[in-house]
């Protein structure tokens, strides 16, 4: 556009033209239009739109008839503006450079635009309004309506008109794509209605009212003729930048499109092609406005979304795509009640092989075996007479811990016969297909059949009997054969035989349980299963106050090294878990803790060689001097004894804590710990014996970067303080590192001086080494090492069980003696046999793997690329600690303000790139990174790829 439409001089133009008194102008987002926002002094707001050059007059002449269309139609319950005329009754006033400017009213209401995850029901709400503009756009007519650029019949041409800003390789993949999508529609394009259509409606050109009803339509920039299912497929792409199950989203809309406009059957065929072509329209005209104007912010910002929106569009084939939008538009005809011949004899009895998330199969890493379901349902055929897995499952295959969602739900069942076992035709019916070890039946009644694993015996186009041979199972070079059968209610479409997860209602629909084709009876699948089901469950029996993680959690029952998996077969990478250090199912504990059951296990008050072994090898790896070991199960009771402990040794009350600490949930623990974010009443509630000192938060504290040294001195004046009140403390309970802020770094020498301090008023130190030693660290085995202090007492829990519940407080004989003046003192279990040998394979598989070291290496090269990451995200404020002890802070703008909101979305966002990470700190803003010790190089790069795409789409959802 010309210097004409600066903003300087669209505002003079509003004035002379409109005769408009203005507050106030700004410019806001388009992809190649101008819109300015015009606030008046008497705060009425208008719009001013100024098109590109390119937009012919007659085109907003239509445009502005469609506006009135629209609001003269009450089935349009969207309000829509009005064009106001200027002074001389022009509704369009030419510009010098070829463009137009019209005046238009602002609606009131609130965008949802820059929202990552939409709220319930606005997927569907915007395809009702999508669905009724488009039946009220049929009527109208206008010589102005043409087939825009935006025509997604014009495809083709958009693509090639990018041609020359697209990289060869890219330009030939969008073509591609765009060839597939093409070639479905050309089945059904002579068919499809065309007409007026908005052209965008979409989130990003509505207002919603509080209610989270569409209240207001605010763009028809893009009106013009097209298909009428390019509208429904247009929205349906748009909702697949967002974050969410953006596929189940793009359903719903449909449906209620189609609930407002009825699709026709070509235009059920045609929508998920004209998906896939919108989104690679999308792409290539996004590079091409960047080339032509790389200042274009709202054109850059739009790019990962759009890049996502392809992304998802694909991630479906056609024929699947076309299967959930007909299952979701309730076109879906129930399955036919017949008698078949069986296909595989024998089977009616034959065992179900146990192929879910909890297999013993895939213990120890097995799902990580290629051949893992055939070993399964090898193991259960036994004496070779067949086995069949369960309808409805969802496996766990090798690429489950990795990036995207896994192909896991089986569409049928998977059989295990003899290679070479006839499979026949269950009736009569006509061959459709044949493709190496596939083939594909359409019989007379009843859904069509499918099958893979196979060595064909008919050719395509054959009509066979019931009982004719098809097929024999195809020996999969292991000696096995494993048949795939499922079924299609839909002859003419072919359902893949294994889905991603999250459609299971319509795939039981669509493809039901071929159980009836071998003679068994169908399964009845349990809703118990569901995680929502359990989650119900839980709330209704566990208190829930015991929290859990995310709003809608996965149903995780398995883990491996770094990996979670849930019970649909995905994985997640496991970034938060400071307990299993070892990581998840480590055989040798498992085998350890199995053996020992076996054996023995009693409390510590028997005699037995075990809790001997333990102690003297926990002993031997504290400093010289603490040879005394008390067995606990936790973090919250070794940090308990170990007040008592120095209590009894002192003959005092008294102890000092940090704030913005939290030590565990005993009377003892709690009374000490700080944190606002596990208790926003901490500081109001404290014990008058606990004294405390400010948090040395060099982050965010009161003292930062080279004024850091200032903590030691404001807690050696309130000691001075505690001493002129009479104040004589038992000890100093502190972390090393603090823990739940983070892992922030105490200063340099700050402990050893409060220590040397707090010795010399005849008080014991404590060391709560519960979430940060144990070789976590990397440079250090202990945490206390890093500040150079031996503590007179350490507290440690969490990584010594890998998760089995097992604690310690490791002290002089001296102050282990003087606590006896109080009795005796046994922990049921935490020093039983099973707890002392879990204890003692933990430090042995530590050193046999050499963790420590891995921490440090591995630590330095994730450290480093967070750091990289905040250099590029202002919202990533700061990375602390060290090792594979890290926290990252989110704020807004910088210490002082944390952002305990992102840090939620960046995490459920994480979730959904298959991460695990949480918020911690007393803001709950610092995302705490604390993984198993086994993660590699491969698994950092994983999830800070994660990390940056959830940047990169979080950057840009706030920048539109």
């Amino acid at each position: 556009m010309s210097a004409d439409t600066d903003l300087a001089s669209l505002r003079a133009l509003a004035a002379r033209d409109w005769g408009l008194d203005l507050a106030e102008a700004r410019d806001l987002g388009s992809n190649e239009d101008r819109n300015v926002l015009l606030t008046l002094a008497d705060g009425t707001r208008r719009l001013l739109k100024v098109s590109h050059a390119g937009v012919p007059r007659d085109a907003l002449e239509a445009q502005d008839a469609a506006l009135a269309h629209l609001a003269a139609d009450p089935a349009v319950t969207a309000a829509v503006p009005r064009v106001h005329p200027s002074l001389d009754g022009s509704r369009i006033v030419p510009l010098g450079d070829g463009s137009h400017a019209r005046l238009l009213d602002f609606l009131d209401g609130a965008p949802p635009v820059g929202a990552a995850r939409l709220p319930e029901g606005l997927p569907a709400a915007l395809g009702a309004t999508a669905g009724a503009v488009t039946r009220s756009l049929e009527g109208l007519d206008h010589p102005g309506l043409a087939s825009g650029a935006w025509d997604l019949r014009r495809a083709r041409e958009v693509l090639d008109d990018a041609a020359s800003v697209l990289a060869a390789d890219e330009h030939a993949r969008l073509a591609t794509l765009l060839e597939a999508a093409g070639a479905r529609l050309a089945e059904v394009a002579g068919r499809l209605r065309v007409q007026a259509i908005h052209g965008d409606l979409t989130a990003d050109n509505v207002l919603v009212d509080g209610d989270g009803a569409v209240a207001g339509i605010i763009d028809l920039g893009d009106v013009g003729l097209g298909w009428t299912v390019g509208e429904a497929a247009i929205l349906a792409c748009a909702l697949l930048q967002h974050d969410g199950a953006a596929v189940r989203d793009a359903l719903d809309a449909v449906a209620a499109f189609d609930r407002a406009a009825p699709l026709a059957e070509e235009d059920v065929v045609a929508l998920w092609p004209l998906v896939v072509a919108r989104a690679v329209v999308l792409a290539a005209a996004g590079e091409r406005v960047l080339a032509e104007d790389p200042a274009n912010d709202y054109a850059r910002v739009r790019r990962p979304l759009e890049a996502r929106m392809l992304e998802r569009a694909l991630s479906l084939g056609l024929d699947e795509a076309e299967l959930l939008v007909r299952h979701a538009l309730g076109r879906v005809p129930e399955p036919a009640s017949r008698t078949f011949t069986p296909m595989i004899a024998g089977l009616a009895d034959a065992p179900e092989a146990d192929l879910s998330v909890t297999s013993p199969v895939y213990d120890g890493g097995g799902w990580l075996e290629p051949g893992a379901l055939r070993t399964a349902l090898a193991e259960v055929r036994g004496d070779g007479a067949g086995a069949v897995t369960r309808y409805g499952e969802h496996l766990l295959l090798p690429d489950a811990g990795r990036a995207g969602t896994p192909r896991s739900r089986l569409a049928g069942r998977a059989i295990a016969v003899a290679p070479g076992t006839p499979v026949v035709s269950p009736n009569g019916g006509v061959v459709a297909a044949v493709d190496g070890d596939a083939l594909a039946l359409r019989v007379d009644y009843g859904p069509a059949v499918h099958l893979r694993g196979v060595e064909p015996a008919v050719a395509a186009g054959t009509r066979v009997v019931a009982g004719e041979t098809l097929a024999h199972a195809a020996e999969a070079g292991d000696g096995a054969a494993v048949v795939l059968l499922w079924q299609s209610v839909l002859p003419g479409l072919t359902p893949p035989a294994r889905m991603t997860p999250g459609h299971d209602e319509a795939w039981e629909a669509l493809c039901p349980d071929p159980a009836p084709l071998l003679g068994r009876v169908p399964a009845n699948l349990a809703s118990s299963l569901a995680p929502e089901a359990l989650l119900a469950a839980r709330d209704a029996s566990f208190a829930r106050v015991q929290e859990h993680y995310y709003d809608a959690p996965p149903r995780i029952e398995r883990g491996w090294r770094h990996h979670l998996l849930d019970t649909r077969g995905r994985g997640y990478l496991d970034m938060v878990n400071n307990v299993a250090i070892l990581g998840h199912g480590e055989p040798r504990i498992a085998d350890a803790v199995a053996r020992q059951l076996r054996l023995l296990n009693t409390n510590s008050r028997f005699h037995y060689e075990a809790v001997v072994a333990f102690s003297e090898e926990l002993a031997a790896r504290a400093p010289e001097g603490l040879d005394a070991v008390l067995l606990v199960n936790s973090g919250s009771e070794a940090v308990d004894l170990a007040i008592r402990v120095a209590r009894a040794a002192t003959g005092r009350t008294d102890i000092l804590a940090l704030t913005e600490a939290y030590h565990g949930w005993t009377v003892g623990a709690d009374a000490i710990s700080t944190s606002l974010g596990d208790n926003p009443g901490a500081l109001e509630s404290r014990p008058d014996w606990v004294r405390l000192l400010d948090a040395p938060n060099t982050y965010r504290g009161r003292h930062r970067g080279a004024d850091a040294g200032r903590y030691l001195e404001a807690a050696l004046a309130r000691l001075a303080e505690l001493d002129d009140a009479g104040v004589a403390l038992a000890g100093l309970v502190a972390e090393p590192i603090f823990g739940n802020g983070g892992g922030i770094l105490l200063p340099d020498g700050y402990l050893a001086g409060l220590a040397e301090a707090v010795r010399a008023r005849g008080g014991i130190v404590v060391s709560d080494e519960v979430q940060v030693s144990y070789g976590r660290l990397g440079a250090h085995f202990w945490g206390f090492e890093q500040q150079g202090v031996v503590p007179d007492v350490i507290a440690v829990a969490k990584a010594m069980g890998n998760g089995h519940p097992l604690g310690a407080v490791i002290t002089t004989r001296e102050i282990a003696e003087a606590f006896a003046v109080e009795g005796s003192f046994f922990s049921s279990a935490g020093g039983s046999p099973v707890s002392c040998i879990v204890g003692s394979t933990v430090l042995r598989v530590l050193d046999e793997d050499g963790l420590q070291e891995n921490a440090r290496a591995v630590g330095e090269r994730l450290r480093d690329g967070l750091l990289g990451l905040c250099e590029r995200f202002a919202a990533l404020g700061a990375v602390h600690g060290m090792g594979l002890y890290l926290g990252v802070e989110v704020v807004r703008g910088g210490p002082d303000e944390p952002d305990p909101s992102g840090a939620r979305e960046i995490c459920e966002a994480l979730l959904e790139e298959g991460v695990i990470v949480q918020p911690t700190g007393d803001h709950k803003n610092v995302l705490k990174i604390k993984p198993p010790l086994t993660i590699d190089e491969a698994a950092v790069a994983r999830f800070l790829e994660a990390l940056e795409r959830v940047m990169v789409r979080r950057e840009a959802w706030a920048a539109l």
